[in-house]
């Protein structure tokens, strides 16, 4: 089991007779309350810090694929005419 820790709430008297009386385990309550908001928060700065990597990133062009594809088709074309210019004509 993991280690705990033990955390003092004070709360109006009132309030705490009023959970007892409604059987509202309220420890457990708590605990999944405060597991959500670390969640949250640790989702906040994750969105944070991508958005932060985002800013410092170029946006990519939307041709990227044609273009390099293009390259791709020239440059074999290239390399195509210097094999057939060096090979001798029978």
């Amino acid at each position: 089991m993991s280690k705990t820790t033990v955390i003092g709430v004070r709360i109006p008297q009132k309030l705490k007779e009023e959970l007892e009386e409604l059987n509202i385990n309220y420890t457990k309550e708590i605990r999944q309350y405060l597991e959500k908001r670390v969640k949250e928060e640790k989702a906040k700065k994750l969105i944070k810090e991508i958005n932060n990597f985002m800013k410092q990133i170029k946006p990519i062009n939307q041709n990227l694929s044609a273009e390099m594809i293009r390259e791709d088709r020239e440059e074999r074309d290239q390399n195509w005419s210097q094999q057939s210019s060096q090979t001798p004509a029978s």
